[in-house]
């Protein structure tokens, strides 16, 4: 009988775990690199992305396919039932918890997504927030129902404008949350939010901010795909979202519909893609528009992705554009391995 028991971990591990992150925007090339590092080293993924944890969003998330899935261990994909959210602080425990597995089971953990909050979670750490609140949520609702969420929003802007400011008046779920927060805790949400600065060496610091590759120095090293030309990626954008819809995305997203008990503001079906094709459905625009409106939502995405990358003055960059982008990545791979096995004493 096969032996399922984990091995047992060291008390006090003479060095933290380390691991690999390959972040970058959507559309940039994250899983053929991954699957690429993956037949090179003895990895393990840890998914850090807020949409592929939803069970039954497979299309519209570009959820790595079965046979990607068989070829490499993944965590944190098909985790929740899209009718659960799932924060970044969960991310954050499941991830450590998981690369501290990973690590004792002698093989390197692999972070892969473009869900910047995460990966700034877990380089960063949380400030503490109060937690959900059922009655005060309920209250919140109520009287939305009566004033409508554009009231809702200017209460918001009385006591909390940083969050308010970056909110549309419509985004009910996130003004109801910075409202809960200030009502619980009496602080604005924005208070919670400050950008912790990782402590860092100026004399390891490379040109355009990069650190230089020390990697014995360091427990983590951060490859970013970032492209040179963003009409590439737009192009990419496109690409996918067309085959997503030739692969049967509506269907996907009516299937959803069809449960019943999914409603268009919960976090995962406000994921890109999904919100829009939920709004041609509901008839807000005519479907033959959605292929439009789900690429300019895309390309929206990614800039936000990009612009949360690059305020990551840690991370390696690799121009996912370039002929030899996947060799550069490969290349960072192995020296950021070699790196680690020396300081465990490893050939």
């Amino acid at each position: 009988m096969m032996n399922t028991e984990r091995p047992a971990r060291p008390l006090h591990p003479p060095h933290p775990p380390r691991y690999l992150a390959l972040a970058g925007p959507t559309a940039s090339g994250k899983t053929a690199a991954a699957l690429a590092i993956a037949r090179v080293h003895e990895v393990e993924i840890i998914s850090v992305d807020s949409a592929l944890v939803y069970r039954g969003m497979d299309i519209g998330t570009a959820k790595p396919s079965a046979h990607e899935l068989a070829a490499v261990p993944h965590h944190l994909i098909n985790i929740r039932d899209p009718l659960q959210a799932y924060s970044a602080a969960e991310f954050v425990a499941d991830a450590q918890t998981l690369i501290a597995d990973i690590t004792a089971r002698g093989r390197l953990p692999l972070l892969v997504g473009g869900t910047m909050l995460y990966f700034k979670a877990l380089l960063e750490g949380l400030d503490p927030m109060p937690k959900a609140d059922p009655a005060t949520r309920a209250l919140i609702a109520t009287e939305a129902a009566e004033q409508g969420w554009p009231a809702l929003h200017a209460a918001l802007a009385e006591v909390d404008p940083v969050s308010a400011k970056r909110l549309h008046p419509a985004d009910s779920q996130r003004i109801a949350r910075a409202l809960e927060v200030y009502r619980l805790s009496g602080q604005p949400l924005s208070s919670f939010q400050t950008t912790k600065l990782i402590a860092t060496n100026e004399d390891a610091t490379g040109a355009g901010g990069q650190k230089c590759l020390n990697f014995p120095e360091n427990d983590r090293c951060l490859i970013s795909l970032e492209p040179q030309n963003r009409a590439w990626l737009h192009q990419r954008i496109a690409d996918r979202f067309d085959a997503m819809l030739v692969a049967g995305f509506v269907d996907e997203v009516r299937a959803l519909r069809a449960r019943g008990d999914l409603q268009a503001d919960l976090p995962a079906m406000r994921c890109v893609g999904y919100r829009q094709a939920w709004q041609a459905l509901d008839g807000l625009w005519p479907m033959s528009e959605l292929r439009d409106k789900g690429i300019c939502a895309t390309r929206q995405l990614a800039k936000r992705q990009l612009t949360w990358l690059r305020s990551m003055q840690e991370r390696h960059v690799v121009a996912c554009d370039a002929p030899d982008a996947l060799d550069q990545v490969l290349a960072l791979a192995r020296e950021f391995v070699n790196a680690r096995n020396k300081l465990q004493g490893q050939p």
